[in-house]
């Protein structure tokens, strides 16, 4: 009697160990925040914008979906004060008849689901969303972050330019309204595409790109 191939342990753990591994996620998600103030530990989320952007299957590509997007005002119950609206360009009475907070979490959270978060200086942008999250009683959002913040400086441009005013400028990128939310998301997405040519001389997944701008966060200037 022969045995059947796929009852021989030896050939099972063969089978595993050249298995393919699921593909990784090619939507990701650049996002951007507006807040009350620059402290993550103190100030408050005041609305969410994200746009997916589509990496290709062999990483040579970068593209934004224009149509796959998320924007929403968190509701305020004290509006900021007129100097922070000038910034923000969020009005107090559209801060007052916001979305109720829970919801545009919630609704973040289905939306994004799991891809991957891309955002310039996105440690911050990254307390800010989990410290909401916290506040309002929800489960803590596990997605994986990137900052892209790091990664322009291998373009090999003056590593003491960190400000994003200053990367747009340098690649031409126009943003319709600096500091609104929608517009600094699309304008962010925009310089990702501009580095892609370089960045992917450097990285080949979403893993290898983490690593990358967690080693160019180390370059002087940073």
């Amino acid at each position: 009697m022969h045995a059947n191939p796929g009852d021989l342990p030896w050939l099972n753990s063969i089978r595993k160990l050249f298995q393919a591994k699921p593909p990784e996620s090619r939507r990701w998600i650049v996002l951007d925040v507006e807040t009350s103030g620059l402290d993550p530990y103190s100030d408050r989320l005041l609305a969410i914008a994200a746009v997916a952007v589509e990496v290709s299957s062999n990483f040579e590509n970068v593209s934004i979906v224009i149509g796959d997007s998320y924007e929403a005002v968190l509701k305020q119950d004290i509006p900021t004060n007129k100097e922070n609206v000038l910034i923000h360009h969020i009005g107090r009475q559209a801060q007052t008849e916001g979305r109720p907070p829970e919801e545009v979490l919630e609704g973040f959270r289905q939306w994004a689901g799991d891809c991957p978060l891309l955002a310039f200086h996105a440690p911050f942008d990254e307390a800010m969303i989990h410290r909401a999250f916290k506040a309002f009683g929800l489960k803590p959002l596990l997605n994986e972050w990137l900052d892209i913040e790091p990664l322009a400086k291998i373009t090999g441009v003056n590593p003491s330019i960190r400000a994003l005013d200053e990367w747009l400028n340098h690649f031409g990128i126009e943003c319709a309204i600096r500091h609104q939310a929608a517009a600094d998301t699309f304008a962010t997405a925009e310089l990702l595409m501009r580095l892609w040519p370089q960045l992917k001389k450097e990285a080949n997944s979403w893993a290898s790109l983490r690593k990358l701008s967690r080693q160019a966060s180390w370059i002087p200037g940073s």
